[in-house]
């Protein structure tokens, strides 16, 4: 009788587990692959949009500061001195000297005669009344041509500006560098079928593109369906294949700076993830087909013991997953920091090496990039070290000693979020001791301690607030406050702030782990974090610092 009832019970529970199972594996499968798609798409669209639009910044601050340095050499210099060309000449070089991209320098007439010139070309003397951007110059002041050929045959463009003094009215005209220009536009190409290219209303290319045209040949592009602002749109060619080009207007809407990129190139890891999706879901098809018939009986002679047990394993369980869930972001959070971090700093070498060639170091800006160059590898080898910290969390690395300033380290970190602040309209004010000692201490643990809780104290406040950090000597330790005049916490969650994955915040925007893993780098420096805080008024955390002699550490 038992034997039959368990024969059955284990059929049921095999069936039932199988259909309980699998269904819901294709499913779930199914919906993470749209999903998955659809965020790719939209991620894709988004970076596209991104790229357009930063490089359409660049493009317009290029031409405004070179048609800001133009303007001002018209303005500082007068007609006798600009047609002499023995200045303008100098004029010229400086301007390349501060700007660059200036193929030519001329002086013309408000009859259209060219007066003065430097350059390559043989344009002195030559009449630009009739030129298209002549009557643009006179009337508008100031004046960025499209590309065309001109007198001297070869796609350019140009900025003009006129200056009026007396009644006399002149033109100083200048011819920028095609390749540079056209080297700033490519630079926002990716991969291989990316491509960046500029047109201007009527879809002329402006600049070379990458694959099919060429400067000032018509390009396939309708401009009149791309709005105002930044506008993507898609397109499939007669081989099925879909392209993205995404449009933003510069110069007055005259000009149409366009990025486009393949589809196909960008949902590559798409594709893979469909692949390893389907080998995931028939493994797991045979795993638990497999793992169904083999347990099946045992889960019936332990039903009993397991369910007993169940409660205590399931609290265990979440716990783990939690802890090894963090152990695995910190890793592959330090992996992707330590690839780029690698890159800067071989490319600050090179920059180094760069600068002690003899050309370099006549420059009268050669000891400001060298110190640059030395800031730069010094915040790399910072960020390097916190991102051995965050290895530590996850391996339970104690401190690295070093010599420390406690005061620079507040600096330093005020100075990652400032511009943070600033934009939420926080104040951040400092009252820091003049006479803290030099402590043998780990700066980078240090830095994450007091990141994580002015970035709290900015997201207390909110907006429109004010955040005090004052440092102190207090027997054998270093106090530091860190104030903020943020709502407050309340009373009964004061005493479980320090808890791993509790969060005052709203779901999703806190992971719970800042203030535990300061309190735990702090308490590995036998040190302390005490919080005060009243609801309404503020919160205070004071961070005391045990006072390690360098020559002890």
């Amino acid at each position: 009788m038992k034997t039959s009832l368990y024969t059955n019970l284990q059929r049921k529970i095999i069936i039932i587990t199988l259909v309980v199972s699998l269904a819901p594996l294709v499913i779930l499968g199914a919906t993470i692959y749209h999903q998955f798609a659809g965020m790719c798409e939209e991620k894709i669209d988004e970076q596209i949009r991104y790229r357009s639009r930063a490089q359409a910044e660049a493009v317009d601050l290029f031409l405004k500061e070179r048609t800001a340095i133009l303007c001002a050499m018209a303005d500082t210099h007068t007609f006798n001195e600009m047609t002499d060309e023995g200045n303008l000449a100098s004029i010229f070089e400086v301007m390349n000297t501060r700007a660059g991209a200036f193929v030519d320098l001329g002086v013309i007439s408000n009859s259209g005669q060219h007066l003065a010139y430097v350059g390559p070309y043989a344009l002195k003397g030559l009449n630009y009344y009739q030129q298209p951007w002549f009557d643009d110059v006179m009337s508008k002041g100031v004046f960025i041509s499209n590309v065309y050929m001109g007198y001297r045959k070869s796609p350019h463009f140009i900025i003009a500006v006129r200056r009026q003094e007396g009644l006399n009215s002149w033109i100083l005209r200048a011819t920028i560098d095609p390749d540079v220009f056209g080297d700033i536009v490519r630079s926002a190409q990716v991969g291989k079928t990316g491509d960046a290219y500029i047109v201007d209303r009527k879809g002329v290319y402006q600049t070379c593109p990458r694959f099919k045209g060429d400067i000032l040949t018509q390009s396939h592009l309708n401009t009149r369906v791309f709005g105002t602002g930044t506008t993507v749109i898609e397109e499939r060619n007669v081989k099925g294949e879909e392209t993205l080009y995404a449009g933003s207007w510069l110069k007055d809407n005259k000009w149409l700076l366009v990025i486009s990129q393949g589809v196909a190139e960008e949902m590559t890891g798409l594709f893979a993830t469909r692949i390893a999706e389907i080998v995931i879901i028939a493994c797991g098809f045979l795993a638990i087909i497999l793992a169904t018939v083999l347990t099946t009986q045992m889960i019936i002679k332990r039903l009993r013991e397991t369910d007993s047990r169940m409660n205590e394993l399931n609290a265990q369980l979440v716990q783990s997953d939690k802890l090894a869930a963090l152990g695995k972001m910190a890793a592959g959070v330090a992996h992707e920091i330590n690839n780029p971090l690698a890159v800067i700093l071989q490319k600050t070498g090179w920059m180094d090496d760069l600068l002690d060639e003899e050309e370099f170091r006549e420059s009268e800006n050669y000891q400001e990039y060298k110190e640059s160059l030395g800031k730069i590898e010094d915040h790399v080898e910072r960020a390097r070290k916190v991102v051995h910290n965050m290895l530590g969390y996850a391996r339970k690395m104690e401190p690295h000693l070093e010599d420390v300033d406690v005061n620079s380290t507040l600096t330093q970190t005020i100075d990652l979020l400032k511009n943070h602040a600033l934009n939420n309209n926080i104040e951040i004010t400092t009252e820091l001791s003049d006479d803290l000692p030099i402590i043998a201490s780990d700066q980078s643990q240090l830095q994450q301690v007091f990141l994580n809780l002015m970035t709290n104290a900015i997201d207390a406040i909110g907006s429109e607030g004010l955040i005090e950090i004052t440092s102190r000597e207090v027997d054998s330790f270093i106090n530091v406050d860190i104030t903020d005049n943020g709502p407050g916490i309340p009373e009964d969650k004061q005493k479980k702030v320090f808890d791993p994955f509790f969060t005052t915040k709203e779901t999703g925007k806190g992971t719970g782990l800042g203030l535990w893993v300061s309190y735990d780098i702090i308490a590995k420096m036998e040190g302390s974090i005490r919080i005060k805080s009243e609801e309404g008024e503020g919160t205070t955390f004071t961070v005391e610092i045990p006072i390690v002699e360098p020559e002890k550490k």
